[in-house]
């Protein structure tokens, strides 16, 4: 049975690849992560088929963890009132494995960081693994690389039904995890060679070859991410745009100012009167054209040093390659430190495009 694990680089088809697995005939469950990417999925079957059929399930992860796994198995064992987000409580871990404290707040939610852990636990798994056989022909999981904690060992138990399995990510794009709890897979995103290991453990084949051109960032924003970063990206294409850094104000405001063009920041983007969005949460987004990547302190100083790619902490790294590579076209790059004039006038967010006026030049 076919059972593989394709990993990809930004642009390259990913979506593409699960949406083209997808048939009439048979029955499959699509899982991502975050709900951005579950809309941007349902929006490509909507696509392809015009409805979404019958046979194809999308679904987030948590809501299957939840609605599919935890409710049918152990809801009315541990006779929960929701999900709870928190950090599980210390003394919680310090009880029984099979002891319903472990799992569940003094108010009566699980812990979301603990439902697979749960099911594991409490030897719900082989029935976690029938019903997936039984309603499923096909499990497909993007953005693989952002499993972690409880969840990835869920995974790959996952991995061992007796389905055709399609796993797809980026690692370079891991930005965040499902959840963490303690010790539970610590370290397991700090080499791609562990991770592969991981997953050919359960008996995963590895492609690493399939999706590795990608098809919206030219040559030359490929050329800069793989000098500057260190992620080995290449283009379909042989395609040119401009990359440029910017280092003068007046210039930085006029391209603050262009409504059309998003403005990716390390954070706080709300800060800012523009269409304008983290790194991370830029992730998933395939709309773009010109992209102008806003370069926190931190950031700058290691870019001006050549040093992103050795220096800059992995995630960080992971967030700031996932912004560079959201361009079709041209990709900007200026220190955070150009818009300071801006910073003060913007109390409250925007997503949207919106001209804004040209700070006027101070005095000399």
């Amino acid at each position: 049975m076919d059972k593989r694990v394709v990993f990809a680089v930004a642009g390259s088809g990913k979506t593409t690849l699960l949406i083209n697995e997808l048939d009439l005939h048979k029955r499959v469950l699509l899982l991502t992560y975050t709900e951005n990417n579950c809309a941007e999925i349902r929006r490509r079957v909507l696509r392809r088929f015009g409805h979404v059929p019958d046979n194809v399930t999308v679904s987030t992860y948590f809501t299957f963890l939840n609605s599919f796994c935890y409710r049918p198995l152990l809801l009315v064992d541990f006779k929960t009132k929701g999900i709870s987000f928190e950090r599980p409580d210390p003394y919680s871990s310090r009880q029984k494995i099979t002891a319903r404290g472990r799992y569940v707040t003094a108010g009566g939610r699980i812990y979301h960081s603990r439902i697979a852990r749960a099911l594991d636990a409490m030897g719900c798994m082989p029935a976690v693994l029938r019903r997936l056989e039984r309603y499923y022909d096909m499990v497909c999981v993007d953005e693989v690389q952002d499993f972690g904690g409880h969840d990835f060992t869920l995974l790959l138990q996952i991995a061992r039904a007796n389905v055709q399995t399609l796993f797809v990510g980026d690692f370079f794009q891991h930005t965040y995890s499902t959840s963490t709890d303690g010790n539970a897979n610590q370290g397991l995103h700090d080499s791609y060679e562990r991770f592969q290991r991981e997953l050919r453990s359960v008996g995963l084949t590895i492609d690493t070859q399939a999706l590795q051109r990608s098809h919206r960032c030219s040559a030359t924003v490929c050329e800069f991410i793989r000098d500057h970063i260190g992620v080995e990206i290449h283009p379909a294409q042989d395609r040119q745009s401009r990359v440029q850094v910017v280092e003068d104000a007046q210039q930085a405001a006029q391209i603050f100012c262009q409504e059309a063009m998003v403005k990716l920041f390390y954070q706080e983007h709300y800060a800012y009167p523009c269409y304008g969005q983290t790194w991370g949460s830029s992730k998933g987004q395939d709309h773009y054209q010109d992209v102008c990547v806003v370069l926190n302190p931190t950031t700058w100083k290691n870019f001006q040093d050549r040093t992103l790619g050795t220096k800059l902490a992995a995630i960080s790294r992971n967030k700031l390659y996932v912004a560079c590579s959201r361009a079709r076209g041209d990709l900007y790059l200026m220190p955070e430190t150009l818009l300071k004039d801006y910073k003060a006038k913007a109390p409250r967010a925007r997503t949207t495009p919106k001209t804004v006026k040209t700070p006027k030049a101070k005095a000399a």
